[in-house]
């Protein structure tokens, strides 16, 4: 069939708006790559587009240098392991309660669970009940408060609000149960939903470190995200007496590495696990945004 003058327009002028908005996207992200492999004094001087001008690996020997960066990296998966698999149980069961028709005051509970969302907590007050409850210093301050978020159980909801009543109806007749049911036959169904939320779980508990800055103490207990955040305002200190001490004495000294660069750095190595990781969940998370959306 032979394409309009229009369609072909339209074609082209889509083309060109597609690209434009890949690049971007993509060229913050290869500027920070080739700023991470390039001299700190000589970044200073600013022009860093895709390619480094001074390649070095210092940037990031200054980051894996550090003696705390195996146990942060192990502390950070356990971490996102146990959140994602714990946050989904929880978030799940809930989400699956809240769509019995037979559950008592259900509309009730879902005010309950919603009003923490629109009721901000103070940080003092927020600290206290943490330290009643045995959290500070404690390696389960990094799951247990974010197990149940109340717009992922909203998410799920709506995607289990949308699926067929008839299966659970056989699966009654069959002589299933009600755990049967939720964990056999309705959780396989969900799964493009549930590997949405698992996303945004990972991705949230991949990247905090304002938890291990509130609550843990305890170099042992720190996260990969805040090592990397104390290590570039590390490097941003020695820039900064570096530059005092050449104004003083007016001899150059030279910085191998600033906090541009190994921002940088810790940039590419903290997102490099998602970048691995969500290309397989890709399509799981735009079939879990498209069928869970929230309704008006």
């Amino acid at each position: 069939m032979k394409r309009s003058f229009g369609e072909k327009l339209f074609t082209v002028i889509n083309t060109i708006i597609l690209v434009l908005l890949c690049v971007v996207s993509v060229y913050p992200y290869l500027n920070q790559l080739a700023l991470s492999f390039n001299d700190g004094m000589d970044a200073i001087s600013g022009g860093i587009t895709i390619f480094p001008r001074e390649f070095t690996l210092e940037n990031y020997r200054t980051v894996f240098i550090d003696p705390n960066f195996l146990a942060a990296a192990r502390v950070s998966v356990i971490r996102v392991i146990l959140a994602t698999i714990l946050g989904l149980l929880v978030t799940y069961s809930a989400a699956y309660g809240l769509t019995r028709r037979g559950l008592p005051y259900r509309k009730q509970l879902t005010l309950f669970l919603m009003l923490p969302s629109y009721i901000p907590v103070g940080t003092i007050p927020t600290y206290i009940n943490m330290r009643n409850l045995g959290l500070i210093n404690n390696f389960w301050v990094y799951i247990l408060p974010g197990l149940f978020a109340f717009y992922n159980m909203v998410i799920i909801r709506s995607y289990l609000q949308e699926l067929p009543p008839e299966m659970e109806e056989s699966a009654k007749i069959d002589g299933a149960n009600d755990f049967t049911i939720m964990f056999r036959i309705i959780f396989p169904m969900s799964l493009p939903v549930i590997a949405c939320v698992a996303l945004w779980i990972s991705v949230g508990a991949w990247n905090d470190w304002t938890t291990t800055l509130t609550y843990v103490t305890d170099r042992e207990l720190h996260t990969l995200q805040y090592l990397m955040m104390r290590l570039v305002k590390e490097a941003e200190l020695a820039n900064s007496m570096s530059m005092q001490q050449t104004m003083s004495k007016g001899a150059e000294v030279k910085a191998k590495v600033t906090g541009d660069t190994v921002k940088a750095a810790t940039l590419i190595v903290t997102t490099i696990p998602i970048l691995c990781v969500y290309p397989f969940l890709q399509k799981y998370f735009i079939i879990g945004i498209n069928l869970g959306a929230v309704k008006g």
